[in-house]
């Protein structure tokens, strides 16, 4: 099992920037598939990146039509962390944001953005972006 720790939230105004950082632990794999998602109140937990890393170490990455051309995920297998660069930053971003492990095959077109398929989730990071 692995433990996951998101940090970096925090408040900004619209149009600002953050990172995210998400440090893994326990058992890890860099041929993992490895995704953020996040949670606005009274809302479905929603997918928002994920990447997997081939063994070519070429990185196949996925995003919500919401945040793509702004967000941009990566990972260092090194450091065992996943990261979320958020630019352009909108008060619709505002949500409790979480990062999630799942097994490599996850990663792909149709299912990168469930929720269910994902077996392991940090305890989350808020971010609020004001207007």
């Amino acid at each position: 099992q692995v433990q996951l720790v998101e940090s970096g939230g925090g408040s900004v105004q619209a149009g600002g920037s953050l990172r995210l950082s998400c440090a893994a632990s326990g058992y890890t794999d860099s041929s993992s598939c490895m995704g953020w998602f996040r949670q606005r109140p009274e809302k479905t937990r929603e997918g928002v990146a994920a990447i997997k890393t081939a063994a070519s170490n070429t990185a196949y990455t996925y995003y919500s039509n919401s945040v793509e051309d702004r967000f941009t995920i990566s990972q260092d297998n090194a450091k065992n962390t996943l990261y979320l660069q958020m630019n352009n930053l909108k008060p619709e971003d505002t949500a409790m944001y979480y990062c999630a492990a799942a097994p490599r095959y996850v990663c792909a077109f149709a299912s990168w953005s469930l929720a269910a398929r994902f077996t392991s989730w940090g305890q989350g990071t808020q971010v609020t972006v004001s207007s």
